[in-house]
């Protein structure tokens, strides 16, 4: 393995690692303004092909994707109260625009559920416009007290998903499976991370909702993580809005909706599940770039031979790239292919060309070997299935082995702030305990039930409380 880039040690200032790391992988910088980020070309990549993986997933799941205004009259988050509530320490608002002080202030959009269904109280009718399924990807504003790049940032970048429903039933089951085949799918399938799904608490849950199910996952200093959430939102917004149909026996009824979302802190989230004191590791499936063929010397047949097996790899599927910079060191190009996480560099030399070699660096496992340079298109696929499906095992490893089972209010505490997870039976804990851990920086990260399905209420029986430290 390549000697390791100057970062600090993850057990020495986990913090400190992490933005080393965004900052020597070339993911983003600071932004002029606090709390705002720039995505630099390789972040954003990375944040390209989440979008493209999940965008197909919502497709599939019967949603459009449409575009709503950044700017929103304050007067229409006024119309939910608890919505209001939730969002008001957050909110941009601007008052003067065009030289002259507006007639009536306008927020830069938190969320879009109100400027939704001031559209959709228009577009829906009667039930044979229902279920009414769209998504946006867009930015958004929250204004960030302690902001961090990707995990918590002034403005950053998400989908959100808004749907309008007949029934109660159709909407829950809407909301349930975003929850589970698009999120939950993509979390363990394409970002290899071990999430644990479950139902947040009535403390817990999206302002205006009447139930949030959410995805979370353990970071490599045992902190947790919210990566993704879907609500019910009820009637809610529907009533403020007078968003209604007109039902098959003519009966005219508000609908039943839903939101869900998923942001670009799901970046920070690959960074801090993945990364190692060499950089960051990219899951196979994910990466912009899964192969990179790298010319040790300015040789014009290893120049040659490199791009010809570039090729080569690139017709049979594979996500390639050829670096043939050998006016810069070689040492200086295989660190940086290091500490951006490409899975696999496939290094050719003047001697591996006279022994009919290349040299196989896999990042994910560690390790690298001499393959024979015909085989190389043949191994590949295997090799990057295998890496993928160990970032999951190491990801599941890593939560098992910190998740503690405890029985006391003490004890959760005891193993949260010792960096891991507790689980401990709600009825043990209930909403006072859950309230007294904030008194440690402690959160309850969400309900799951004794078999670890997601509960079907805060109180049904033998609910499990997910207890932690979370960012």
């Amino acid at each position: 393995m390549a000697k390791p880039p100057v970062l600090t040690p993850r057990a020495e200032d986990f913090p400190r690692w992490y933005q080393d790391l965004i900052n020597k992988a070339e993911l983003a910088d600071n932004g002029p303004v606090r709390g705002t980020m720039v995505i630099r070309p390789y972040g954003y990549g990375l944040w390209e092909r989440m979008q493209q993986e999940m965008d197909a997933r919502i497709k599939e799941s019967g949603a459009q994707n449409a575009y709503f205004p950044l700017f929103i009259p304050q007067s229409y988050l006024t119309r939910e109260a608890e919505h209001v509530e939730g969002f008001a320490p957050e909110l941009a608002v601007v008052t003067h625009a065009g030289g002259k002080e507006l007639d009536e202030p306008v927020v830069v959009r938190p969320t879009s559920e109100t400027i939704v269904n001031d559209y959709f109280s228009k577009w829906v009718q009667s039930y044979r416009d229902l279920p009414l399924l769209i998504n946006q990807w867009a930015n958004v504003v929250r204004w960030e007290l302690r902001p961090r790049v990707f995990l918590r940032t002034t403005e950053f970048l998400w989908q959100e998903g808004h749907t309008a429903h007949a029934t109660y039933e159709d909407a829950r089951a809407y909301a349930a499976h975003i929850h589970r085949d698009v999120y939950g799918d993509f979390m363990e399938n394409v970002l290899a991370m071990d999430v644990v799904p479950g139902r947040k608490t009535a403390r817990e849950r999206f302002a205006g909702a009447i139930n949030t199910l959410t995805l979370e996952g353990m970071m490599g200093d045992g902190k947790a993580l919210q990566l993704a959430t879907s609500h019910e939102l009820g009637q809610n917004f529907a009533q403020a809005f007078h968003t209604r149909y007109l039902s098959r026996d003519g009966r005219e009824e508000y609908v039943w909706q839903t939101s869900w979302g998923s942001t670009t802190r799901m970046v920070g989230a690959l960074v801090m599940t993945h990364g190692d004191d060499h950089g960051l590791r990219v899951p196979p499936r994910l990466a912009a770039v899964q192969v990179v063929v790298v010319a040790i010397k300015d040789d014009e047949a290893v120049l040659a031979r490199v791009r010809e097996l570039g090729a080569r790899l690139k017709a049979a599927g594979i996500r390639v790239q050829v670096d043939d910079r050998t006016d810069t060191p070689f040492g200086r190009r295989a660190v940086d292919w290091e500490l951006k996480g490409v899975p696999v560099r496939v290094e050719i030399g003047p001697r591996d060309l006279e022994h009919g070699t290349a040299m196989l660096v896999r990042r994910i496992p560690g390790g690298k070997e001499p393959v024979a340079l015909e085989s190389v298109a043949a191994l590949l696929p295997g090799i990057l299935e295998a890496d993928q499906a160990l970032l999951l095992t190491q990801s599941r490893e890593r939560r098992v082995s910190r998740t503690s089972e405890v029985s006391t209010f003490e004890e959760a505490v005891e193993a949260a702030t010792a960096g891991g997870w507790a689980r401990i039976p709600w009825s043990a804990l209930g909403p006072e305990g859950e309230e007294r851990l904030a008194e440690h920086a402690v959160t309850v990260r969400c309900l799951v039930g004794a078999d670890g399905a997601v509960p079907t209420a805060d109180d049904a029986p033998g609910n499990v409380a997910v207890v932690a430290r979370a960012y």
